[in-house]
């Protein structure tokens, strides 16, 4: 269990191609970008844009890390369009990088912005059009919607006891959109249940 001391400094690293804006996924979490894989890191977070896929030396990042299995969270950036597509990104993820699992997926506004975040757990919506954002229970047709990926989902985590993240065997793949905040929140919470490296 994380001491009450999870508000501690961490040593955040994220690496990605600079389509997924890796620079500014570091100023929003407190991390530094490295293109070189970093053993001194309590969490490495990868970044990417789901119209540029993932580059070779992010996957090598991604292998090198494997040795020592640090942390890792996987964030699907660059979600503004409709074409751009967080199962997509995932499915090709878990080709080039390990199997990630997916404790949210979006839902999206008429229009095709992102929008809210449905928690596959316990199908709570968390709406970001909101400030602060909202939590509700989901809608009959969002069931419907995402009962094979939330099956999919519990099955994963059925073989995962709860520090699966922190021992680095368990990746979490959260989209998120600086411009909305959406998924930011996710992200904090999940380096906050890491303990402290002090």
């Amino acid at each position: 269990m994380p001491s009450p001391s999870s508000q501690a400094a961490r040593r955040i690293h994220v690496y990605g191609h600079v389509s997924g804006a890796p620079q500014a996924i570091a100023s929003e979490f407190g991390g530094t970008v490295s293109s070189a894989p970093e053993h001194e890191s309590d969490v490495a977070i990868f970044v990417i844009n789901p119209a540029a896929g993932i580059d070779a030396p992010t996957i090598a990042l991604w292998a090198a890390l494997d040795e020592i299995q640090i942390p890792r969270l996987v964030l699907v950036n660059g979600l503004d369009g409709q074409e751009l597509d967080f199962e997509d990104a995932v499915m090709v993820a878990n080709r080039v990088f390990d199997q990630l699992v997916t404790p949210y997926l979006v839902l999206h506004h008429d229009d095709g912005s992102p929008a809210a975040l449905i928690r596959l757990h316990d199908l709570s919506i968390i709406d970001y059009s909101t400030t602060p954002a909202s939590v509700r229970p989901c809608d009959p047709e969002h069931e419907e919607l995402v009962k094979e990926f939330r099956e999919e989902f519990l099955e994963q985590m059925q073989e995962m006891d709860d520090g699966a993240f922190a021992a680095g065997i368990l990746f979490p793949a959260i989209p998120i959109n600086l411009t909305n905040k959406i998924g930011i929140d996710i992200v904090h919470a999940y380096i906050k249940s890491l303990p402290s490296s002090s």
